[in-house]
């Protein structure tokens, strides 16, 4: 989540996938797309719509 929150600001999204190298395992990939899974479904109701291009790449 702290991943996906921090999308709008690349200097830190950079910098949480430095200090969280597990972001990058197999199992760290499958979280994050299950992260952005769900961010994706509040966007369709209308929330966090700033994420959605972000989330999406």
């Amino acid at each position: 989540m702290l991943y996906a929150y921090s999308l709008l600001q690349p200097s830190t999204a950079a910098r949480v996938r430095t200090v969280f190298p597990i972001l990058g395992s197999p199992a760290g990939l499958a979280a994050e797309a299950t992260v952005c899974a769900m961010l994706l479904q509040t966007v369709a109701r209308g929330d966090n719509l700033v994420l959605e291009s972000p989330l999406r790449q």
